[in-house]
This record gives C-alpha cells, sequence and structure tokens, in this order.
C-alpha cells in the first residue's frame, strides 16, 4: 500500500500496542515501524533495474525481518525514551506489529509481497489497489481523533478500535466483491465461447468498484473490465504476446527474472523507439480501447554483454488522463 496508508496502519497498531502506557509516542513509533519495510525502495540506486524490482517487497516485508529486527529497534527505542513507562520487550513488541502488518497489508494487493522469504513464495491475493480513499481516509479519521484523547481515555480506545475494525471490514469486502468480478468474468467468457487457460483479476486504481481481467488464450491476452454498475456485456481486447520478438534474448537471465517477477504476464512489443518488457499485471495507462502503453514496461537495449532493461517512467499526463476515464467507467458501460 501507499506510505500514507502504512502510516496510518502502524500508527493505529501502536496505539493497541502500547497507547495506554506512552499515549502518542505509541503512534509515533508505530508510524515509523510501518514505513520502516518500504525503505528497500533505496535499493534502486544501488542496483540495476531488475535487481532492484526483486529487492521490493522481499527481504524487508519478510516474517524473518519483524522478528529479527523488532527487537533491535526497540531496543534502540528503550535508549532514546528512558523516562517513558514502556519495556525494552514492550516497545520490541510495538515494533514487531508494525513491522509485520505491514507486509500483511501488502499481501493484498497487486505487487504483493514475500512475506516468507527467503522462500520464492510471493502473496498476491490482488483485492485492493496500492491507494484506495475507502480504506484510507475513514481509518486517518479515526487515528487523528484518537491522537487528541487522553491516553487512558475509553474513547481513544474506542476509535482506534474503530479505525481497525472498519479497515479490517473494507479489506474483507473488497475481497468478497473480487469474487463476485472474477464470477462476472467467467460468465462472459462462457457467453461468448472464448477458450482459455488463465485468468488474473485485479481491482482498477483507486476504487473497488471497477475490476479488471488479464485472460491467457495461447497466442495472446484479452484484457476486460466490469464494474458492478454495467449494463451491457464485457468486452474484451486482444493483445498479442508476441514472445518470439525477444530471440536470442529469450535465454537471457535478466529477461528469465523479468517473466518470473511478472509471474508469467507479459507481452513483447517493437516500436520506433525499441524493444519493450510490457507486465499486464498493472493494465494500461489508459481505458482507450486502441491504448498498447503499460503502466509497467522495460525497454531492452541489446548490448555486447547481454542486454539493459530500462524502466519506462511514466507521465504525470498519463496519469490525468486515466483517472478521468476511471471516474467515467466506474458508473457503467
Amino acid at each position: 500500500m501507499d506510505s500514507l496508508t502504512q502510516i496510518v496502519l502502524g500508527a493505529a497498531v501502536g496505539e493497541a500496542v502500547l497507547g495506554k502506557k506512552v499515549g502518542n509516542k505509541a503512534m509515533l513509533y508505530g508510524a515509523i515501524a510501518g514505513t520502516i519495510p518500504d525503505l528497500d525502495v533505496l535499493a534502486n540506486y544501488f542496483f540495476d533495474t531488475v535487481t532492484a524490482t526483486e529487492v521490493h517487497r522481499g527481504f524487508s516485508h519478510s516474517v524473518f525481518f519483524s522478528i529479527v529486527f523488532a527487537p533491535v529497534f526497540g531496543w534502540v527505542i528503550s535508549k532514546l525514551e528512558r523516562k517513558r513507562e514502556a519495556s525494552w520487550r514492550e516497545w520490541a513488541w510495538l515494533m514487531f506489529w508494525g513491522l509485520f502488518t505491514h507486509p500483511i497489508l501488502d499481501a493484498f494487493t497487486t505487487w504483493g509481497t514475500q512475506l516468507f522469504w527467503p522462500f520464492d513464495v510471493r502473496l498476491a491475493f490482488q483485492n485492493i489497489f496500492v491507494i484506495d480513499p475507502l480504506y484510507t481516509l475513514p481509518f486517518l479519521v479515526f487515528v487523528i481523533l484518537a491522537m487528541f484523547q487522553k491516553r487512558t481515555s475509553q474513547k481513544r480506545k474506542k476509535y482506534n478500535r474503530l479505525g481497525l475494525f472498519i479497515s479490517a471490514f473494507y479489506l474483507i469486502l473488497t475481497l468478497i466483491l473480487k469474487g463476485l468480478g472474477y464470477n462476472q468474468f467467467l460468465k462472459a467468457l462462457d457467453e461468448q465461447n472464448i477458450t482459455y487457460y488463465k485468468i488474473d483479476t485485479r481491482p482498477s486504481p483507486f476504487n473497488s468498484i471497477l475490476w479488471m481481467a488479464n485472460i491467457d488464450v495461447g497466442d495472446a491476452y484479452l484484457i476486460g473490465n466490469y464494474s458492478f454498475f454495467d449494463t451491457e456485456r464485457i468486452s474484451f481486447k486482444r493483445y498479442p504476446k508476441n514472445h518470439d520478438y525477444l530471440d536470442s534474448l529469450a535465454t537471457n537471465s535478466k529477461i528469465n527474472r523479468l517473466i518470473a517477477i511478472a509471474e508469467g504476464w507479459y507481452t513483447i512489443s517493437k516500436t520506433e523507439d525499441g524493444l519493450f518488457f510490457n507486465d499486464l499485471r498493472f493494465g494500461l495507462v489508459s481505458l482507450d480501447p486502441n491504448e498498447t502503453q503499460f503502466a509497467f514496461s522495460y525497454k531492452l537495449e541489446k548490448t555486447t554483454e547481454g542486454v539493459n532493461v530500462i524502466k519506462t517512467p511514466r507521465k504525470t499526463e498519463d496519469a490525468k488522463r486515466l483517472l478521468k476515464a476511471l471516474w467515467g467507467r466506474i458508473w457503467g458501460n
């Protein structure tokens, strides 16, 4: 999830663990704990694109990391907060839950997380977008309300619990909505006599009303979307895989690692600008039926030593265009 959401979750968890003893300090250190796992983005400054992508939501998002580093961070806090009522073990317990709930929440997103690192298993339930105002904003309101109550106040405890409950309830609701959307895609494929091998569904950006699906039909992928306000049948757009475009690069280790990152959901495209690897899991940059640019795309430049992988930057105008289109599409086709 986005940084604000993880800060809010960390603050609420910190309050639940130690708020009665140390007041807003519990929220502060909980928010810090909720931020720490995402510091793995610093890998972008030290590693190549593929390695940095592999590192993201890996080690720092694991149970192992939470168990090993919570006591370390707890000890540091206990030295900084010597006048506080909490012990080193209590600070460590707060940090553990702040660190641990971060990847748990991330596991519900499209990217997922390697919760069981070093085992090569990525959990990605794909039922909530990385930024969802309906999850974050009510949660934020209750955390702020709790923050301004006395640490021993029952209202403080009530507000914090409400925030945790409502956010958890919404998360469960999105799982139900995902199931309903999935069934609609299956029904549309059956009605249109489309034979397929795999289907992958996810919410569209910033909401849980409009859902998108990638469907593997062999030599191509079909991409479709469905809103709970739709009145017409689901239509699918075909995107050829073009895996043969890789040619000699098909056996390159970097390319194989990219394929693993994309979990096999990728196309290859050729333009006048060169050869591109497109990760289908995050969709296109717009809802235009003729759109060919994917949100996560990597330019492949052949070199004497193999290949350079360059992440294609996303443009602000694309984001604005997508937001406008999403708002219209949510309300039905």
